[in-house]
């Protein structure tokens, strides 16, 4: 299991497409440089206005390491205001552990689940009988955010999944996501 951020970017009316050019030119090969995993990267099918994607790392001390360095390191000094210009909000962020998760290729729209249950153990049992491992089920990483400048929601104990599944009986936010990467 890895630290992952699942980080959901509101942008300005019309700048999404400028931003995934960017990202996907520049800050998967620059962030992945310094030892980030970068998963899935998807398009909100709901919300034109919406970015949503996934980064990993092994644990919270290499979390704060590549944060660091890829922060003041040349990609993002060279195209960060570029990339700030078409960003309203960054800080829509869930610290949570699990495995990443990556689409298969030629997948065209991927269900994103997060749901906040109310019993841990209840929650097992549903995700016992609803959830695979190709769920990429992922829960809350309670550790304190050791890198302040990017702020993470906290006070929240939730579980995300990716793909169909039976609704639970709590509460959820259901994203429809296309993947960044053309599918065939």
């Amino acid at each position: 299991m890895s630290i992952v951020e699942l980080r959901q970017y509101t942008l300005h009316p019309g700048a999404r497409k400028t931003l995934i050019e960017l990202f996907e030119r520049e800050f998967v090969i620059g962030q992945r440089a310094v030892g980030i995993t970068v998963g899935g990267r998807f398009r909100d099918l709901d919300d034109p206005d919406r970015f949503v994607w996934l980064r990993a790392f092994p644990d919270m001390v290499q979390r704060r390491r590549a944060l660091e360095a890829f922060y003041t390191g040349p990609v993002w000094r060279k195209h960060r205001d570029a990339a700030n210009a078409t960003m309203i909000d960054s800080d829509d962020v869930l610290l949570l552990r699990g495995p990443c998760f990556f689409p298969q290729p030629g997948i065209c729209e991927v269900a994103a689940t997060v749901c906040r249950p109310s019993d841990a153990a209840v929650f097992d049992a549903y995700a016992f009988r609803h959830l695979d491992p190709g769920h990429a089920l992922h829960r809350t990483e309670h550790a304190e955010n050791d890198y302040p400048l990017l702020p993470v929601r906290t006070g929240e104990d939730v579980r995300v999944w990716f793909g169909p599944a039976d609704p639970p009986p709590w509460p959820i936010r259901r994203l429809r996501l296309e993947p960044v990467t053309a599918c065939s």
